[in-house]
């Protein structure tokens, strides 16, 4: 049976009963939690096991750094989606429609790097950002590579390059395999038709790509856009390897700190976990039709 006590300094307190009316076991993470006490029986009230709580929501905001967490996490995640879809949509308009020496065998060196399993890059790509600070300012005869920025004097933003810097969470994943590869494969079924008319009207190639390519790709454009926005928002390792620092850390690295001193606060857990989701839906629900249509075109052929 699980029921609530009434009064004392937390309101009312999930409970168990043990024996009788009046030996209950407290329930509510903290240092008395699984602790037996004697109480009166008109203060045990049966509770259901469905209640919503919607007080855990401001007090998980408030526990955490979740507003600071929350920025550094949309900036990363934004900076790294239009960066992605920019370089990856670039090298496939390069694969895809110009010639030039060498190119399929550019192609497939680049899409095999997809092989390699991100584990095994993670340390040497550390080792590099990491040293990235001292061969620069060893280059320019400085220092400042490696100070602290504050914006506004107060807001700490990290180092300008190296660990501790939106540089090194943003850099990384600029670049995709994938993203090249699905993008490549789509620009090659559009109608050179259209290429060769933009050209007669004297178009060259970054105009042809701006003003013919992009706008006929929309679909794998957003599809590549929702997966990449999606998998940033998500990134867990990297960050928790690169940062040791609070005020930059995202919210998936974050979330785990609730794991307290006298055990995991599930209640405060699960409430961080509904808003760090939030935005996945949003994101999911706006670029849905987008990535639907996209397997639709894939599918069919003739």
């Amino acid at each position: 049976m699980t029921a609530t006590v009434s009064g004392g300094a937390k309101g009312r307190v999930p409970v168990e009963v043990v024996s009788t009316s009046t030996r209950v076991r407290i329930l509510d993470p903290g240092p008395d939690q699984e602790k037996v006490i004697d109480l009166p029986g008109d203060a045990i009230h049966e509770k259901s096991w469905i209640s919503l709580q919607w007080g855990n929501y401001p007090t998980t905001w408030n526990m955490l750094p979740f507003g600071r967490s929350f920025i550094n996490t949309a900036l990363v995640t934004v900076s790294v989606t239009i960066g992605q879809v920019l370089t990856c949509s670039l090298a496939a308009f390069a694969f895809a429609r110009l010639r030039f020496p060498g190119r399929d065998k550019l192609f497939f060196g680049y899409l095999a790097t997809m092989m390699i399993p991100g584990a095994v890059t993670l340390i040497p790509v550390y080792i590099l950002f990491i040293k990235i600070p001292e061969l620069l300012n060893f280059v320019f005869h400085t220092s400042w590579f490696s100070q602290d920025l504050y914006f506004m004097g107060k807001y700490y933003v990290g180092r300008l390059v190296g660990g501790n810097s939106y540089f090194a969470l943003i850099v990384p994943g600029l670049f995709s395999a994938y993203g090249t590869f699905m993008l490549r494969q789509f620009f090659m079924t559009l109608p050179r038709a259209l290429e060769d008319a933009a050209r007669v009207d004297g178009c060259g190639n970054l105009r042809i790509y701006w003003h013919v390519t992009l706008p006929l790709s929309k679909v794998a454009i957003a599809t590549l856009a929702t997966f990449t926005f999606m998998g940033t928002w998500k990134a867990f390792m990297w960050p928790l390897l690169i940062l040791n620092t609070e005020e930059l850390v995202p919210l998936q690295v974050l979330l785990p700190r609730f794991q307290g001193q006298y055990g995991p606060e599930y209640n405060l857990l699960m409430a961080g976990s509904v808003i760090v989701l939030i935005p996945l839906l949003i994101v999911f629900l706006l670029g849905q039709r987008y990535f639907i249509r996209g397997i639709q075109l894939g599918g069919v052929k003739g």
